[in-house]
């Protein structure tokens, strides 16, 4: 009787196409009934109940692993929220200027400490060139465009006048990395150092370079333009380079401008910075080092690398103040001039401004007595 529906339901179909699928019903067993019984029931599948899983030979899940807690900030690296008479002044200041300053726009930890000092120690960091960058880096929150804004003309007077007014004896520049440019934007921060200059003589000046895609001629027109101290950050070391930073800042490339800086000008004090706490090892760390003294440089900073945002890179590991006061015993051992190290400690950093201003001041007066 089976096999004559088969044949009636054969004759019945379309030539030349579709499959006839038959399914037999089976009388389950006493033994199948009680399995089934025995088994998870819906409301296990709607809760999620592990019940049913617990026998399973399937132990690896299917899908998306579940996500990791972000850990949470230890006490050493919370900050009080900024709410100073300066701060609000330097503020106002930057607006007026259409100056901006990578504390803002990296979401610095220190802003409150920098700018909130008295009359006459209190610092930002301006960043030149623009608030978007050529790079996208991983840690990085500053914006990022394949062609920003063209530069601003005014850029570096304004600069001078707002460091003028502010009264220090100290100030630190950093930019944007600017690929756009033919020049990679050294001349415009070459002319805002020479203007800064111009306006106090005695003003010590910090510039944080981009690395100029490695051109020598690039590097050296910022090295020489009056600056006394020219600071290249490596950010990480080599084997964290390519997932950290943008794919063209390379390692050994930036081992290059600072030893290049050297080169172009012998007497400038040359200086970088190594975040912490990327999943890097002690024997990174040391072999970092270790090239940075190789090159000639003087000094270096350690500090904890903070996530700005949820879409950048996740820490690591908050690394404990203990092992930051390691690295810069370290550090003094290999023969740098200076190593600030510790969790907040950024590459400009008051603290690394105050011991530098004093040696600076020492090289120029022998300078001037010999």
């Amino acid at each position: 009787m089976f096999a004559s529906a088969v044949r009636a339901a054969s004759r019945s179909m379309p030539r030349g196409g579709g499959q006839l699928v038959l399914f037999r019903r089976t009388k389950l067993t006493d033994a199948s009934r009680a399995t089934i019984a025995a088994g998870p029931g819906l409301d296990d599948f709607i809760l999620g109940t592990p019940a049913a899983q617990a026998d399973s030979p399937q132990t690896k899940p299917k899908g998306k692993l579940p996500k990791k807690p972000r850990e949470r900030l230890p006490d050493w690296l919370k900050t009080k929220i900024p709410t100073s008479k300066n701060y609000n002044k330097i503020k106002d200041n930057l607006r007026d200027l259409n100056l901006h300053t990578v504390c803002e726009e990296a979401r610095c930890p220190n802003i409150g400490e920098c700018w909130g000092g008295e009359e006459g120690t209190a610092t930002a960091t301006i960043m030149l060139m623009g608030d978007t960058c050529t790079r996208g880096c991983r840690f990085c929150s500053i914006k990022t465009s394949r062609a920003p804004p063209p530069l601003d003309p005014n850029e570096p007077v304004n600069t001078a006048k707002a460091v003028a007014k502010w009264g220090l004896d100290y100030v630190v520049l950093t930019s944007v990395d600017r690929d756009d440019l033919e020049d990679a934007g050294s001349a415009h921060l070459a002319e805002t150092i020479r203007e800064l200059k111009k306006w106090n003589p005695k003003l010590l000046v910090e510039c944080l370079s981009p690395d100029f895609s490695g051109n020598p001629e690039q590097v050296a027109t910022v090295a020489k333009s009056g600056l006394d101290v020219f600071a290249h950050n490596m950010e990480t070391v080599e084997a964290l380079t390519k997932f950290v930073r943008d794919r063209r800042a390379k390692y050994r490339q930036s081992l290059e401008v600072l030893r290049l800086a050297k080169v172009a000008e012998p007497t400038l004090i040359t200086k970088t910075s190594v975040m912490l706490g990327l999943g890097e090892t002690d024997q990174e760390v040391r072999q970092t080092m270790q090239d940075l003294r190789d090159v000639g440089v003087d000094c270096l900073t350690f500090g904890q690398y903070m996530q700005p945002t949820k879409r950048h890179m996740k820490v690591t590991e908050y690394v404990h103040p203990d092992k930051f006061e390691q690295w810069r015993e370290e550090g003094d051992a290999m023969g740098f001039l200076y190593t600030a190290s510790g969790p907040l400690v950024r590459s400009s950093y008051k603290a690394g401004e105050f011991f530098l201003t004093s040696v600076l001041r020492e090289r120029r007066g022998e300078a001037a007595e010999t």
